[in-house]
């Protein structure tokens, strides 16, 4: 019961596991000591269709443990709609956008470009990290490179919306456009409407 009693008063954030850091450096910064974060596999980005299925769950969890207040940590990132309907079950909210790119540069900026990113192949600070294993392996790049053109043929560049000013996660971010064939652009986002995101959970 006692346990039950203090997650009541926290707020359990259930977020993609290519957030993470993002948002622990979030809490750190905002002193949210109240927020209590669990991940879901950051390779979920590769089976969009297992994410709803196990955010139910997650909840459903969460609310097992006590946690009365919960926010999903996703944006829809390829669910088409289907993680909007579990949180509607659960009467719970997710970050606004349909992905992890739009709020990071900030939905309002990516609305108004249009179609401009329509052949724009996006690098966050996770993929500047691990794409060699997060992308070249799981794909089998590493082993058939010959598989590039059908990945990437229909991208033209590579922007890598930076969340740190990191000269190391730059120089991943580089190499990684150059191995796509990409051109590459940087730009330094921070965290976005992550911000104000998780700042609403943490009021809740």
């Amino acid at each position: 019961m006692e346990k039950t009693q203090q997650n009541s008063q926290k707020v359990r954030v259930i977020a993609c596991g290519m957030i993470a850091r993002e948002v622990l450096a979030i809490n750190e910064q905002m002193g949210f000591e109240h927020v209590d974060l669990k991940c879901l596999p950051a390779e979920y980005h590769h089976h969009p269709e297992k994410i709803a299925p196990e955010m139910d769950k997650a909840v459903l969890k969460a609310r097992d443990e006590g946690f009365e207040h919960i926010f999903v940590g996703y944006a829809d990132c390829g669910t088409g709609g289907e993680l909007d309907k579990i949180c509607s079950k659960h009467g719970v909210e997710r970050i606004t956008g349909p992905h992890c790119f739009s709020f990071y540069m900030g939905n309002q900026q990516f609305m108004e470009a249009g179609d401009d990113y329509l052949t724009t192949f996006f690098i966050t600070d996770f993929l500047a990290r691990h794409f060699e294993t997060f992308m070249k392996k799981p794909l089998g790049l590493d082993r058939h490179p010959e598989l590039l053109p059908m990945y990437f043929s229909h991208y033209t560049r590579a922007l890598y919306l930076a969340q740190t000013e990191d000269p190391v996660l730059e120089q991943n971010a580089r190499k990684a456009a150059e191995f796509m064939g990409l051109e590459y652009e940087y730009r330094f986002t921070g965290f976005g409407d992550l911000v104000p995101a998780l700042s609403s959970a943490a009021q809740a």
